[in-house]
């Protein structure tokens, strides 16, 4: 990323992002959560893509360097935290689950971030209880270094209804199977098989920010029938996308 802005203090307050509206890559020397309370939201960093509907949270660790996007209207619910402040003990940026009481929490905490009262300070402290029992999330899109893995992952980017196997798809890369699996496993940290269902997930929540049908969803991204994208969708986010765009 190029042209990164500096600002040392994260923000704890609540804005709205319009669909498709960015900011730009930029770094804290605090920790953040970012929550979208509408809309989905994508971090990216160097390292990936990280994305959350609205029953996730983002940890984004001191110093790294990031950018969001918004899908849909988003209700951005940003919390700064100081760098020695780590309730969750990590160092790079993760999905975590928000279960109702936390949800709740965040949004009383970045209402008022001009509140110094004794009430704020134990609200902070439950919030943080929260934090540390909080699941996380395998949501995430890794950028892959090698190019013959970035082709790949590039051609089913742009189509990720692309039906192929990997097999057939090695041969756009120049590589073997063995070798592209390898690399998925070794670079990405999961199989092609994993992966590409991350992408569908990651591109069917895109779609339905924007009122795109659930049948159409399925269609685009690849799923055989939309049962099928109903069944994937409601084991990874425990909601269905019909009820997506309905959600508090």
């Amino acid at each position: 990323m190029t042209d990164i802005r500096h600002t040392p203090e994260a923000p704890t307050r609540t804005r709205t992002l319009a669909p498709g509206q960015s900011i730009d890559a930029h770094r804290h020397d605090d920790h953040q959560i970012i929550y979208a309370g509408s809309g989905v939201l994508a971090v990216t960093t160097d390292a990936g893509t990280w994305f959350a509907p609205g029953t996730r949270a983002i940890w984004v660790p001191a110093g790294c360097v990031h950018a969001h996007r918004a899908h849909g209207h988003l209700a951005l619910h940003l919390l700064g935290l100081p760098a020695g402040t780590n309730p969750l003990g990590l160092d790079t940026p993760t999905v975590l689950a928000v279960g109702p009481l936390l949800r709740e929490l965040i949004l009383a905490y970045t209402r008022d971030p001009g509140d110094d009262s004794p009430e704020r300070s134990r609200l902070r402290a439950v919030l943080l209880d929260q934090l540390r029992s909080s699941p996380q999330e395998p949501v995430q899109l890794p950028t892959p270094t090698d190019p013959r893995l970035a082709t790949i992952c590039d051609l089913l980017h742009h189509d990720p209804a692309d039906p192929r196997t990997l097999a057939a798809l090695a041969a756009t890369a120049g590589a073997g199977e063995r070798t592209l699996s390898r690399l998925f496993r070794r670079e990405l940290g999961m199989t092609f098989p994993q992966w590409r269902t991350q992408l569908r997930l990651y591109h069917a929540l895109r779609m339905l920010a924007d009122d795109v049908p659930v049948t159409t969803v399925a269609h685009r991204c690849g799923w055989s029938s939309a049962s099928a994208f109903i069944d994937v969708f409601r084991r990874s986010f425990g909601y269905t996308p019909g009820t997506h765009n309905r959600r508090p």
